[in-house]
Order: C-alpha cells, then sequence, then structure tokens
C-alpha cells in the first residue's frame, strides 16, 4: 500500500474505460475514495459500482464541486485523465481546435482553479495530468493533439514549479501506445507508430504509483521516451529529421 493515498479523497476523469479506469481500481485498491467521472454515465457507474467508488457523470471541467461533496467536503488527488485525440493536420476545422484546446487543457486549468484554494491553504494536494508522449515529442498526424498536448504538460509543468514549496505534488503521465478505444482511433498512424510498443493500462497505473512512492514529477511508462526526449532537445534537426522519415513512411504507406 502506498501511504500517501490510503484513505484520500481521489477523482479520477475520463474513468469509463482505458487508462481511467485502472487509475481508479488502483486508487481503490490502495485505499482510497474514488469518485469516478465520465461523459458516458453508464460507463462511470459500472466501474465506480466496481470498485466500491462514487460516479459522478459529466463534463469533467465541470466536476469538482459536486466530486468534492461526494468525498465528505475534501479532494486529496486530481487526475486529470480525460482527453481527445484529434487527428488532422494544420486544416482541421475551427472546432476540432477547440475541442482539443477544451477537453486536453482548459479542462485541466479549470479543475487547478477549483482545486487550488484549497490545498494551498492547508498545504496539502496532488495534481495527477494525463498527458501523452505527444506532449514531450508529437505525434504525426495529429495536430491538434499534439498541440494541446504539448499545452497539457507546460500547464502540469507550470503547477509543480510554481507551487511545490507550498505542499502541492504534480505528476506528469507520458505513455507512448496504450491499448484503449483511443489508440485504436489513431488508425494507421497509431499502427506505425505507436501499436508495436503498446502497453496496457495497468502498466500506466503502475508507473503512476512507482512515480508516487518516488516524489517524481514525470511519469514516463515508456522509459525509452526519456532518450527521445534528450535528442530532441540537444539535437532538435536530427530528431525532427528523423521524425521526418517517420512522415513519409507513413504517407508511403496510405
Amino acid at each position: 500500500m502506498v501511504e500517501a493515498v490510503q484513505d484520500a479523497g481521489v477523482v479520477v476523469t475520463g474513468a469509463g474505460g482505458g487508462i481511467g479506469a485502472a487509475l481508479a481500481r488502483r486508487f481503490a485498491a490502495e485505499g482510497a475514495r474514488v469518485v469516478v467521472n465520465d461523459l458516458d454515465a453508464a460507463k462511470a457507474r459500472a466501474v465506480a459500482d466496481e470498485i466500491g467508488g462514487i460516479a459522478v457523470p459529466g463534463d469533467a471541467s465541470a466536476i469538482v464541486a459536486e466530486a468534492r461533496d461526494a468525498l465528505g467536503g475534501r479532494v486529496d488527488v486530481y487526475c486529470a485523465n480525460a482527453g481527445v485525440a484529434s487527428g488532422g493536420s494544420e486544416a482541421a476545422a475551427e472546432n476540432v481546435w477547440a475541442l482539443a484546446w477544451d477537453v486536453n487543457v482548459m479542462a485541466h486549468v479549470r479543475a487547478a482553479q477549483e482545486l487550488l484554494p484549497a490545498w494551498l491553504e492547508r498545504g496539502s494536494g496532488r495534481f495527477v495530468s494525463t498527458v501523452s508522449a505527444a506532449g514531450l515529442l508529437t505525434m504525426i498526424g495529429a495536430a491538434p493533439y499534439s498541440v494541446t498536448k504539448h499545452g497539457a504538460y507546460a500547464f502540469a509543468e507550470w503547477l509543480s514549479l510554481t507551487y511545490r514549496h507550498r505542499g502541492l505534488k504534480v505528476h506528469a503521465i507520458c505513455p507512448q501506445g496504450v491499448r484503449t478505444d483511443m489508440l485504436d482511433a489513431t488508425g494507421s498512424a497509431g499502427d506505425l507508430v505507436l501499436q508495436p510498443t503498446a502497453i496496457e493500462p495497468e502498466d500506466v497505473a503502475d508507473a503512476l504509483f512507482k512515480g508516487i512512492e518516488e516524489d517524481r514529477f514525470l511519469i514516463l511508462p515508456h522509459p525509452e521516451v526519456a532518450g527521445y526526449y534528450q535528442v530532441r532537445a540537444a539535437e532538435p534537426d536530427r530528431w525532427l529529421s528523423n521524425m521526418n522519415h517517420i512522415q513519409q513512411k507513413w504517407e508511403a504507406g496510405r
């Protein structure tokens, strides 16, 4: 058991399946009291019933107050996990860009606005952001997703550097492919880049809990991402050339 989460009030958004459901199950198994959120009310209730949690369905960016009430007035851990995998290029429709920005970034901002006053007052709180390796690197064929996941990572990083001395713990989870419906929706780009090394949602939960125990900000369920990130920072032209080769391979196979 991880002492930091025993009897904690935990909210997991987008927890009707995939990574979110795996996180909810793991927090419950570790002794936490868990609110399960999802836009799909039936899925939220199914996971909540399975783990002895509380279903609070609805828009992830607007359920903090209801979730707090459901947990007896206190949220200790908030997992900003809900996301949309918007594909397309710069030519993607405005509404596609707007939805990606709203769900992948602004939902995190709105949650932080609701949570931080109480957390900073008592000097403790934990914000878990499910970002994606795309937030550190990029993803071919998915400009809205890549750009907004960079934004999600930047916001998590900003929260950590701004408030860590006031008791805020922040974790940014950045996996590559995870065997979920979202991965299936990435199509041929996901088949080329993500499927070969895809892991299970439970592996992501394991990586998060190891990171919690070690008090680490950056959670890499695929450890090789650290090497890619280093090359991207140290040799950006080399990294971009390598990524462009993958882009060309994808275009040729479409």
